[in-house]
């Protein structure tokens, strides 16, 4: 078959760009690189920065003690009755600081629920979450009032960090769930006035506890 000569100057066109290499146009585009700038202060400061703005409640503890003592005053305060826990280390810490609480009952009925987390977020105020965790799916979600008790080493700058930490700590045995919750359920959806605590808890209560020496 003979090849015309518009053609044939085509294919010769295309055979000499395909034996030369063509510099990449954005080198920088790869995705290798964070595009956020490494963090300017103390993780600590950061989250309770980013969260406070996202109208979560920060209360830092210097150890365990203080936070049980925080923890108490904030649930005689409010008058919580009926706080939700399964988690067994969150329990010994309730029932060592006299403060009641429920493993089985209807969160929709509960005052607030205590959770762990896996990690924290600095650069975005957000809480990490898992199914691995004796909590569950559902406490955080379902709770009216969301209380965390996270400690300082918790705390990444991150997403791909917590990430990367996360695959790490499971390795091929990931949780069916990892969720990120940044703040209390919000939504402007009706005539663009922010509502809070339609889709979760309308409020959120991160308790941080210092555990570095």
């Amino acid at each position: 078959m003979k090849v015309s000569p518009a053609k044939e100057n085509i294919l010769k066109k295309i055979r000499q760009a395909l034996s030369q290499s063509t510099p990449v146009p954005f080198p920088q585009s790869e995705g290798n690189n964070s595009v956020y700038n490494a963090a300017q202060q103390e993780l600590e400061i950061e989250f309770a920065e980013k969260f406070t703005n996202l109208l979560g409640k920060f209360v830092y503890c210097i150890n365990e003690q203080e936070m049980a003592v925080q923890l108490n005053n904030l649930v005689k305060h409010n008058d919580w009755k009926n706080i939700f826990c399964r988690e067994d280390k969150l329990k010994d810490i309730l029932q060592t600081n006299s403060i009641n609480y429920l493993s089985q009952a209807d969160l929709n009925n509960c005052d607030a629920g205590i959770t762990s987390c896996e990690l924290l977020i600095a650069r975005t105020g957000s809480i990490v979450m898992s199914a691995a965790q004796q909590s569950g799916r559902t406490v955080s979600v379902y709770s009216p009032i969301h209380i965390c008790i996270a400690y300082t080493n918790q705390l990444v700058y991150d997403i791909k960090e917590g990430l990367q930490l996360l695959k790490e700590k499971y390795q091929n045995n990931l949780p069916s769930l990892i969720t990120f919750a940044t703040g209390p359920s919000r939504t402007a959806d009706i005539e663009k006035t922010l509502v809070v605590g339609v889709h979760g808890p309308k409020e959120v209560y991160v308790f941080l506890v210092d555990n570095i020496d």
